[in-house]
């Protein structure tokens, strides 16, 4: 998996993941132009996304019909001394059974996002000196 972001001005940047871009961009009172979500909006929304994928992924296999889900993610960033906090509330329909709320809930941890925010992280980084037109 691969993201190239580049400058576009201040701090809106053009994400480019595939053949999609996205807009990052910070909210004006941070000095950005508020054109797109900051990098940890996204962050926000990658998680809640891939948690309803993956639920709606586990009931389509399952045969459930689900309906509309609607997952919430709002999070706390590490400050000295405390975690990071992600807060996930997962919207399901009324008439599931408790077993089944149960189950897409034990999913909905095993998302890709969810483990891989969970498990170790190592970061390999280097620098290369290129001529950037603009």
């Amino acid at each position: 998996m691969k993201a190239t972001v580049t400058r576009q001005d201040a701090y809106r940047h053009a994400v480019r993941i595939r053949n999609h871009e996205l807009t990052l961009d910070e909210p004006i009172d941070e000095g950005g132009t508020d054109t797109g979500p900051s990098p940890l909006e996204m962050l926000a929304g990658s998680l809640a996304g891939c948690v309803a994928v993956t639920i709606e992924m586990y009931a389509s296999r399952k045969g459930w019909d689900i309906g509309g889900v609607e997952v919430q993610c709002d999070f706390t960033p590490a400050e000295r001394g405390t975690p990071t906090t992600f807060d996930l509330v997962l919207r399901l329909p009324e008439g599931l059974s408790d077993e089944q709320v149960e189950r897409l809930t034990v999913i909905a941890a095993k998302c890709p996002v969810h483990r891989t925010l969970e498990g170790e992280v190592m970061f390999r980084e280097r620098v290369e000196r290129v001529s950037l037109a603009g």
